[in-house]
């Protein structure tokens, strides 16, 4: 029990590291990850606990990327006096 224990802490830990270093990537790096993501989602020997982990990670990337262009289209967008928007 206590082993299965460990290398769930293990696991988590792997994940806490590899979420700090997704959070620094571009977004071409992120969209090949999150193909990485898939390919190994579709490979038939994946366990159900590394797709759970596999899933989170691509959930992970795929949020990183929405932040990412949501933080672009505010910088290139602005709301005029007339309710329009311009771009910067």
């Amino acid at each position: 029990m206590e082993q299965g224990q460990e290398q769930m802490q293990e696991i988590l830990h792997a994940q806490e590291n590899l979420q700090n270093r997704e959070e620094e990537l571009s977004l071409e790096e992120a969209f090949a990850r999150i193909e990485e993501v898939i390919a190994h989602l579709e490979a038939e020997e994946i366990t159900l606990e590394q797709s759970f982990i596999e899933y989170n990670r691509g959930m992970k990337l795929l949020q990183h990327c929405n932040e990412t262009i949501d933080r672009v289209e505010k910088k290139v967008l602005k709301i005029n006096e007339d309710g329009g928007l311009d771009e910067f």
